[in-house]
């Protein structure tokens, strides 16, 4: 019992100070690559290859942050709250906004396994990788993906979106700030819809709303597009 529980207050505050640390150097020159989602995760990769740890030793010290992760996601809910007549009033607009986006991703990385003739467990990973990484882990559970992989490709879909997104905003020239939140909470999911937060209230509620909905048309459009698997 004592060496479960030290090897639960190691990895805790291993995660918990490397994150501090990389928010830090992310807050200090405010770049997207920077975020800490990725920063942390290459620093604590490259920690537990030196330190000849295995991976599943690591992940049995911090299922707690696994837990909060849905809680941390459910969060989100409240500035639904808060804006929830103009929600109403917008739905139609934010629906039909966001379902092109889920769909035209889904659709290309079928394509696109299909003419590079990968397998079909990759096939299923990367399909839900264009929604938040609790839902997409379940989804790419019941279809038979490899759920780690599914979080790799959420990762660097998200990031890229990130990194794109905003630039495309500004050279696009679109100033509307729920059509800014809808665009980064379809395409880089809960880490949009954080950085949407930065811009205002009302483009991170769009953020969450967008994050939502395409999870949902997600939810409900895999199984059409299973008739084009392998």
């Amino acid at each position: 019992m004592g060496t479960i529980i030290s090897n639960i207050l190691l990895c805790t505050s291993i995660t918990v100070i490397s994150y501090a640390a990389g928010n830090k150097v992310f807050k200090t020159y405010n770049k997207a690559w920077l975020n800490p989602l990725y920063t942390v995760t290459v620093f604590i990769m490259c920690l537990l290859a030196l330190s000849h740890v295995r991976v599943t030793q690591y992940s049995s010290g911090t299922g707690l942050f696994s837990l909060l992760l849905g809680t941390a996601t459910v969060s989100l809910a409240v500035p639904l709250y808060k804006h929830v007549r103009m929600i109403k009033k917008n739905f139609l607009i934010i629906f039909w906004a966001v379902m092109p986006g889920t769909l035209t991703g889904v659709i290309s990385i079928i394509l696109l396994t299909k003419s590079l003739h990968m397998n079909k467990e990759i096939m299923l990973s990367l399909i839900p990788k264009s929604v938040t990484a609790p839902i997409a882990l379940s989804v790419s559970q019941s279809l038979g993906g490899i759920p780690s992989l599914t979080i790799l490709f959420v990762c660097i879909s998200a990031v890229f979106s990130l990194i794109i997104g905003p630039f495309l905003l500004n050279i696009t020239r679109i100033r509307s700030r729920i059509a800014k939140g809808l665009a980064l909470g379809t395409s880089a999911q809960a880490i949009g819809a954080n950085r949407a937060f930065e811009w205002g209230e009302l483009e991170g509620a769009m953020g969450s709303i967008a994050m939502i909905t395409s999870a949902v048309i997600m939810s409900v459009m895999i199984p059409l597009f299973l008739q084009f698997s392998f």
